[in-house]
């Protein structure tokens, strides 16, 4: 069946300007009365927040890896269903992946290709200019799976400039539909995971104007409106992706715990349970009338000196845990542990519910797909379930104890390697550092 139009906003490499493209377009398009929705392509949790500030609608990320056709065709109906246009943000490099078979990669043209939507891709073209057109040649001509519709020029030195990138798209035949010049005053400010939150962003709405502006002056909307085309899913059959962990879920929500799959909270709801949140920050302890506790992840390492005064808060996880589960995924995991040294060498007393000390201070980074084998059932489900997931952060372990029940699942990565087990159990107590996307 054939569902509202969409595009696939990508690019050929990382740090080309697709989010600043990208939130331009979706407010451009929003305040004109258009329908927007967003999407994210990929294991990410800041952008979709982005996407909904800037389109006033829920964004859902889109993983060809991690998650199955049926799924994948379920979210897109959320997105699509009602949609003038849909506006999917690709990640990293069009084709960046990992090494699966093809539509099962991860990556961004899986699922250009899995909707049927048109590729519009964003160069940034300091530093050449004919030569553009090779890059943009060579991504149209890659994966005969999909259809690069067009681009949109960004960092663009001058009219001299301009002039030259168009004539090497003539000469292939591309579409140039607009142009940006360099401006810094545009870039969203970042930080260790990539851009501050949405919630954090300071005049975020003054900002997403700024770029909607920028955008409007610099690329002929109607011609890439134009240009996309009907999402096209087997089946809009619902879908839930991870079951409730409770009926009643008492979720931490603030600066320091935000990182939570859109899809996963509607998948939560659609099937029934209730989620009622908190803020560890402002000293609030989870809601006694819940019958389950999660703690995401997000970046308690910046807060960690107020975690540790928040003694109503701790004093009712530690409480809560005496009769009822809770579950932590990395900076929640971080935080159920005994101790959390920052970037400074402080060291913060944590809950002391699981044992393991971490460290934001010894960083080394940790990235990839994960597939986990719970060890034993419990909130995330029986002994043997396979969840597929993620991992990014920069965070260390410094001591673990693994003795006994501690360990909590089996992990590999996407290709199978066997990275041994992760996270810790400590009776109704769990938690890892990867995020779960869904169950397998």
């Amino acid at each position: 069946m054939n569902l509202g139009p969409g595009l696939l906003i990508a690019a050929p490499r990382s740090g080309s300007g697709k989010t600043t493209v990208v939130l331009g377009l979706q407010r451009a398009l929003a305040r004109r009365g258009l329908n927007v929705r967003g999407v994210k392509c990929g294991p990410d949790y800041i952008d979709p927040a982005f996407h909904a500030a800037a389109t006033s609608a829920p964004s859902f990320n889109l993983d060809s890896f991690a998650m199955s056709r049926p799924l994948l065709g379920s979210i897109a109906s959320q997105a699509a269903g009602d949609a003038d246009l849909v506006l999917a943000e690709g990640s990293m490099g069009l084709f960046d992946g990992i090494r699966q078979e093809i539509g099962h990669t991860g990556a961004s043209a899986d699922i250009a290709a899995l909707f049927g939507w048109p590729v519009i891709l964003v160069l940034d073209v300091s530093g050449h200019a004919q030569s553009a057109a090779a890059v943009a040649l060579g991504c149209a001509r890659f994966d005969p799976r999909i259809h690069v519709a067009g681009v949109v020029l960004n960092k663009v030195a001058s009219e001299r400039h301009r002039r030259l990138v168009e004539d090497g798209m003539a000469r292939i035949g591309l579409p140039v539909l607009g142009a940006l010049t360099r401006n810094t005053d545009l870039a969203l400010p970042e930080r260790h995971l990539g851009l501050v939150q949405a919630g954090e962003t300071e005049e975020l709405d003054a900002r997403l104007e700024r770029l909607a502006d920028a955008v409007e002056g610099a690329v002929d909307l109607d011609r890439l409106v134009a240009l996309a085309r009907p999402t096209q899913v087997d089946s809009d059959d619902e879908v839930i992706p991870l079951a409730p962990p409770g009926q009643r879920i008492a979720l931490a929500s603030d600066q320091a715990f935000s990182f939570v799959y859109p899809h996963v909270l509607a998948g939560w709801r659609k099937a029934g349970a209730e989620i009622a949140t908190f803020s560890p920050l402002a000293d609030e302890p989870p809601p006694s009338d819940c019958d389950v506790c999660w703690l995401p992840g997000g970046y308690p390492e910046l807060h960690a000196g107020r975690i540790a005064e928040a003694r109503r808060f701790l004093g009712g996880l530690r409480s809560f845990a005496g009769s009822r589960p809770i579950h932590g995924e990395c900076g929640g995991y971080m935080v159920l542990g005994q101790s959390l040294e920052d970037g400074d060498g402080h060291v913060h007393p944590m809950a002391g519910l699981l044992p393991v000390e971490t460290s934001y201070a010894k960083r080394r980074m940790h990235l990839g797909y994960r597939i986990a084998h719970l060890l034993r059932g419990g909130i995330m489900g029986p002994a043997g379930q396979c969840l597929v997931g993620h991992e990014f952060h920069y965070a260390s372990v410094t001591q673990s104890d693994m003795s006994g029940d501690a360990a909590f699942a089996r992990i590999t990565d996407a290709e199978g390697q066997d990275l041994g087990i992760a996270g810790h159990r400590n009776g109704p107590v769990t938690g890892s550092f990867f995020h779960t996307i869904a169950t397998r």
